[in-house]
């Protein structure tokens, strides 16, 4: 359980870094942070776990998906 824990967290911090679509990028970041939250929680950390479940993969998440859909392409079009 924890080898495959690692892998889903090293496999969406690489495809939140290296991605290029924005959105995406978003959505592999708040996977991460769901991860992270279970790992918190498998180390027995239970407050860590809620505020970065709460905050990170809920909160942050949204906004960063939100913003990257009010902007405008090269073109100057909505994307």
């Amino acid at each position: 359980m924890n080898l495959i824990l690692l892998t889903g967290l090293v496999l969406s911090a690489a495809g939140a870094v290296l991605l290029k679509d924005l959105l995406k990028a978003g959505i592999c970041l708040g996977i991460l942070s769901i991860l992270l939250s279970i790992a918190f929680f498998k180390m027995n950390s239970p407050y860590a776990a809620v505020f970065e479940l709460s905050v990170c993969a809920g909160l942050i998440t949204v906004m960063f998906s939100t913003v990257v859909s009010m902007t405008n392409d090269e073109d100057g079009q909505r994307k």
